[in-house]
């Protein structure tokens, strides 16, 4: 690892104007802190109060980005660094906007050979009977373009279909409805060409919820979260998901392995992950012997020039 002195003045984007803007500042609070206590010349800044002209004049060299979801996590803000011909963290263009959306992720995934659970595009005019016919219940429905579980919904009734289909679409026009996968849920981190240690995540809410993932304190993370020979199965077929989706730096793709087959099914990519207390991948990194000051550093050091 560089000296911290080696990589410029350095910006930490975060906050924005998404939904997922509260554990922005969190993840980037944190961010922020680590980079400082590793001799790095870090600076907050938050898109929604400053232009992001203000990167050029006042001499940034490089973008630490710890922004979730729209306008930080699916391209948008990647393509202006990449004109701005500023290098920033993680995936680009392309490979952002891709794995922001999970239904074009997710055909893309199959195209490649990668399981994924069966989905349907839901409308306002969909047949709801048609829907469980196909999927079964329980069914997810999310918006395809959310992080953080924001206005997913787990339907067990044919009767709450039509309800969670509105609640997703007041977030994105593009709502799509999940086969269940009764199993684990596993996270595994990526970091550059390296899968890290798995989490296993046990809750007794519903699912994986907002408030497990960020407040709850009876949320257990186990990791490693498998044996050592199913993560050697399976860090393959992560890093190949990864891959497929054009990813680079580093990111968590979530999966389920289904109780009764060991099958897993991938879920979402996610190209800028948490980096809050709760947050899976800096867990990940000290289990596989990489302190926190040490991640953010590396992850500078692989920053992308457009």
């Amino acid at each position: 690892m560089s000296g911290g002195s080696n990589l410029g003045k350095v910006a930490v984007m975060f906050g924005g104007n998404s939904a997922e803007r509260e554990i922005s500042l969190k993840s980037g609070g944190a961010v922020l802190a680590a980079l400082r206590r590793a001799g790095v010349d870090a600076h907050p800044f938050d898109p929604a109060e400053r232009p992001l002209a203000a990167l050029k004049d006042d001499g940034y060299d490089r973008v630490f980005i710890a922004l979730h979801g729209r306008g930080g996590e699916d391209g948008s803000l990647q393509g202006a660094l990449d004109l701005m011909a500023i290098p920033y963290t993680g995936s680009g263009v392309l490979a952002s906007a891709l794995s922001m959306d999970k239904w074009r992720s997710k055909l893309l995934w199959q195209a490649a050979g990668i399981p994924v659970p069966d989905s349907v595009l839901l409308t306002a005019d969909s047949d709801w009977s048609a829907v469980v016919d196909r999927l079964g219940l329980p069914i997810f429905v999310k918006p395809a373009n959310e992080g953080s579980s924001i206005g997913i919904s787990k339907v067990k009734t044919l009767a709450e279909l039509s309800v969670a289909y509105h609640e997703a679409a007041k977030y994105d026009s593009l709502v799509l409805a999940e086969r269940f996968i009764d199993g684990a849920e596993v996270q595994f981190p990526i970091l550059g060409d390296t899968v890290l240690p798995s989490i296993r995540i046990e809750t007794p809410h519903e699912f994986y919820d907002y408030d497990a993932k960020y407040f709850a304190d009876d949320t257990r993370y186990v990791c490693p979260g498998l044996t050592p020979d199913e993560e050697r199965r399976l860090a393959g077929l992560v890093l190949n998901s990864f891959r497929v989706l054009g990813c680079s730096g580093w990111a968590r793709v979530d999966l389920m392995l289904d109780r009764a087959s060991g099958q897993p099914y991938f879920l979402e990519m996610n190209t800028s992950p948490g980096m809050t207390d709760h947050s899976l991948v800096p867990m990940a990194a000290k289990v596989a012997g990489i302190p926190f000051e040490q991640l953010v550093v590396k992850l500078l050091e692989m920053a992308r020039h457009g």
